[in-house]
């Protein structure tokens, strides 16, 4: 018997040993990851571009799953992209840039900069090449601006315009018993009509139409002027989708010439004059970011980044307003901080949380400069939050505005009843059972939140008055929910002055009477690590198992209906997105 215990007793050690052991290594390599080190430039290097390189406006969106550990995609902030490409415009070692990548991981507001940024790169004189497969129409944007660009000969540019697809549920919601009870301020709030209407309105047919053409107005002028093909003909070229034929890219000019990816790395090597047998020497934005190094005094810059949806409570994930006030309250005691450029990227959320972070803004502005520079979004609640600024930047292409608020309650009366389903309420006051998922609102709850989204609203134009310097007829009259492109934003009032994240980070240094100083972001990525012990989180595992099963735009669907927090709040959220695919 007591050979038995022995053995089951040392089989237990062991058992414990071994998992103490991998634990111990889990946590080793979580920490080792979340450490990079410098990185060498060899002479006679090409900054590469390619398709394990995905841009991001935050550092919040570089977010990696706990038990991934293998990601071929390395992600870059757009900053740390468009300081390289600066950089490297004077590095003797950096010969050009290679833009290598069918598809782009980048908002049409990062492709705008970065395009920007390469252009002014071309003035160096050194080169900048393209080489695409089957290529998107946003890789092609940022593509065209290339010296030369190359196709391969069975390859393929989706070059096709812009459009959006909305997807109305009332008759399907009807036909299954489902009732939605919305509340909205505003006829341009149309993230409420798939459930009111079988159609599109003409107000939201407007709009939608407006902003397009706006940004392909915008974006297609840009190609024209680097392919050198008039305007007009590029549009006949897209409209005929011309570019899905490579004889017929390579006829009308979207591309110089039809070659394999060997015989383009060729072409760069007799460039650099380097023998077609050796080595190319590549390094990526990545890569190349962690060797530029900022050596100035201890003042700084600081950029704080609301990227993703607008939420209460905390997390990490998106704009969380408790652990947002954190960050915003670090930059307030913090003396080295001289102004603070708030970048934002958001299509808003929770009408709550957005006020919140406005009246900190507010507060950091009292004590230092505030420059807001939008992303691709700065709509409902990301708009507001910017109303703390001294000076607003957008990008052309952002969507702007959206000034208007909603709220969207869905009910199973009929589908109840259909499949034999009934409920009796017992209640000590007149709307005690406020929501029911059964019969929705009661009458008193549908009053008092109609006038809770008006009273928002009210709320909402108060602020953009005071921001703006513009009466409430003015901001009324051209908000309704309405989105706006950045460039008829500042036509209209909305921002200051259209411009990118980095003629924002100029203006704070002169704001600031800065000539030298350091950049610093906030709030900073969260490790695999700090997120297994992090206490700022609220997240469990079966959560983010549901969001990574569902996707980001899904969950945000399934949190609105099931969380409790959310499915009753009063909403200002901007209702589609657009992406340059």
């Amino acid at each position: 018997m007591k050979s038995f215990f022995k053995i089951v007793l040392a089989n237990l050690t062991a058992i414990f040993i071994v998992i103490a052991g991998f634990f111990l290594f889990f946590i080793a390599f979580l920490i080792l990851s979340s450490v990079s080190g410098g990185t060498d430039v060899k002479s006679d290097s090409v900054l590469t571009l390619d398709l394990k390189t995905k841009i991001i406006d935050s550092p919040s969106e570089d977010q990696e799953d706990i038990f991934s550990f293998k990601n071929d995609q390395k992600a870059v902030l757009l900053y740390d992209v468009l300081q390289a490409i600066n950089n490297a415009k004077t590095d003797n070692k950096i010969k050009g840039i290679s833009l290598e990548m069918d598809n782009i991981n980048a908002g049409i507001t990062q492709l705008d900069d970065i395009r920007n940024a390469l252009n002014d790169f071309k003035k160096s004189g050194k080169f900048v090449y393209a080489y695409g497969n089957t290529v998107s129409q946003g890789a092609y944007y940022l593509g065209s601006v290339a010296d030369k660009y190359y196709l391969n000969p069975a390859g393929l540019i989706e070059l096709k315009g812009l459009s959006t697809e909305v997807t109305f549920f009332k008759n399907f919601a009807e036909k299954y018993g489902i009732g939605i009870q919305v509340i909205r301020h505003g006829k341009f709030k149309a993230a409420v009509e798939p459930f009111l209407r079988d159609e599109i309105s003409p107000e939201n047919k407007e709009q939608l139409s407006t902003l397009l053409n706006d940004i392909w107005s915008n974006t297609s002028t840009k190609i024209s002027g680097s392919r050198k093909i008039p305007l007009a003909e590029l549009n006949t070229i897209t409209d005929s989708l011309y570019s899905y034929l490579p004889n017929l890219s390579l006829q009308y000019k979207l591309a110089d010439q039809l070659i394999q990816k060997s015989e383009y790395d060729n072409i760069i090597k007799k460039k650099l004059n380097i023998d077609k047998d050796k080595k190319l020497n590549k390094i990526s934005f990545a890569k190349y970011s962690e060797s530029v190094d900022q050596d100035h005094d201890g003042k700084k810059i600081a950029i704080l980044y609301a990227s993703g949806a607008i939420y209460n409570g905390k997390g990490y994930d998106g704009i969380y307003s408790d652990s947002f006030i954190k960050e915003i309250k670090k930059l307030q005691k913090d003396d080295d901080v001289k102004a603070v450029v708030f970048r934002i990227n958001s299509p808003g959320g929770s009408a709550n949380a957005s006020d919140e972070i406005l009246f900190e803004m507010q507060q950091l502005k009292r004590k230092k400069p505030v420059i807001v520079s939008f992303g691709d979004y700065a709509a409902s609640g990301g708009y507001y939050i910017a109303m703390g600024a001294d000076k607003i930047f957008s990008e052309p292409n952002t969507l702007t505005g959206s000034i208007g608020v909603f709220g969207v309650i869905p009910y199973f009366k009929d589908l109840a009843e259909k499949n034999g389903i009934r409920s009796d309420v017992v209640s000590t006051n007149a709307n005690s059972n406020m929501i029911s998922a059964i019969n929705g609102l009661s009458p008193g709850t549908l009053n008092i939140m109609t006038r809770s989204v008006e009273s928002t609203y009210q709320r909402f134009v108060h602020f953009v008055t005071q921001n703006r310097k513009k009466s409430f007829e003015e901001i009324d009259a051209i908000g309704g929910g309405r989105v706006w492109s950045g460039v008829r934003a500042k036509q209209i009032g909305l921002v200051d002055e259209l411009g990118s994240l980095q003629d924002a980070i100029k203006f704070a240094a002169k704001s600031a009477n800065l000539k030298t100083y350091n950049v610093s972001s906030y709030p900073s990525k969260v490790s695999k690590f700090e997120q297994i012990f992090s206490s700022e989180t609220e997240e469990d595992f079966s959560t983010r198992l549901i969001k990574n099963k569902l996707g980001k735009e899904n969950f945000k669907i399934f949190q609105h209906i099931t969380d409790p927090d959310t499915k009753s709040a009063v909403v200002m959220e901007n209702p589609f997105s657009i992406k340059i695919n």
